[in-house]
């Protein structure tokens, strides 16, 4: 049975006394409700290290006063069930990883909070600046703030030596890869191809929240993302207004609304004006009914 801890002390405590054993650790950050593309992330962690904990924190501070925090799926002991079966050999609960107003104001969007705070109240954030801008940053401002917060808070709480995260939210792993980098965390950070389902739609927690129909619809996104993928590695080549049209015609065609379509260069986040000489990630996100997805592809056209 996996060992469920709940206080950070205690959770350090935990990893500390495995670090002294020799032992080497890997973190699996998640929000819970797991389905088979974060339980691939933990099977990944046990190839890399000896002791493996996976957290399960629905961050407050990623959300704002109008999106899925209060519906957002929790399966607490189905998530147990399925990392038992792993044999993993901890779970990091928290009721809540701020302090003071903070604390007691979980479900708001903490990190832009207009109210006066307590004395006592949570006021460190982290932020990247540059790469947290574009893509999900353009629509969700707050996002990133939050991520990169509340993951340098388990980093410190953990102590792992590996954390393994899903490059489906392909910016959050650039992020969160930058922020280590810049703030010489001695963690190494893997990144895992994206889990989908059998028609190729994302794994992900809100999958759940999508209809029968728009479950199926969905897929279109991946398929569109597969053609152009392609056409581009066998040296066919479009322009980038071409690459998103394709796209966004795609999840249009198929009900869907389109938050962003955009190619930019895989490692820095920067708008490319052609597709010939660099590895680019196209990244997508799309409303399907009130449900917002997201995906992406990695497309190095240099190898053809």
């Amino acid at each position: 049975m996996v060992q469920v801890l709940a206080d950070p002390g205690e959770t350090r405590a935990f990893t500390r006394r495995a670090r002294t054993a020799g032992k080497r650790i890997a973190l699996v950050p998640t929000m819970g409700n797991l389905h088979a593309g974060h339980l691939a992330l933990v099977e990944k962690a046990r190839e890399l290290a000896d002791v493996i904990i996976v957290s399960i924190y629905v961050n407050p501070t990623q959300f704002s006063t109008n999106e899925d925090f209060g519906i957002y799926p929790r399966t607490r002991e189905q998530d147990r069930a399925l990392l038992s079966e792993l044999e993993v050999d901890a779970t990091f609960e928290p009721f809540s990883l701020y302090t003071g107003r903070a604390a007691a104001a979980e479900g708001q969007h903490l990190a832009g909070s207009e109210a006066a705070p307590a004395a006592e109240s949570h006021e460190t954030y982290i932020q990247v600046e540059r790469l947290q801008q574009p893509l999900c940053g353009k629509s969700r401002p707050h996002f990133f703030k939050g991520v990169a917060t509340v993951v340098a808070k388990l980093f410190n709480i953990v102590e792992p030596d590996v954390a393994v995260f899903g490059k489906k939210d392909y910016q959050q792993w650039r992020v969160l890869c930058r922020m280590v980098r810049d703030l010489d965390f001695g963690i190494e950070i893997v990144g895992m191809p994206t889990a989908r389902e059998s028609n190729g739609l994302a794994m992900s927690s809100r999958n759940s929240m999508l209809s029968t129909e728009d479950r199926k619809r969905a897929a279109c996104i991946y398929h569109s993302l597969k053609s152009i993928q392609k056409d581009l590695q066998s040296g066919q080549f479009h322009s980038v207004h071409a690459l998103q049209s394709i796209v966004a015609g795609a999840i249009t065609d198929n009900g869907g609304r389109i938050d962003y379509v955009e190619v930019m260069d895989a490692g820095e986040l920067t708008a490319v004006q052609e597709v010939r000489d660099q590895p680019v990630v196209v990244a997508v996100a799309a409303f399907f009914g009130t449900v917002r997805l997201i995906d992406n592809i990695e497309i190095d056209a240099t190898q053809h």
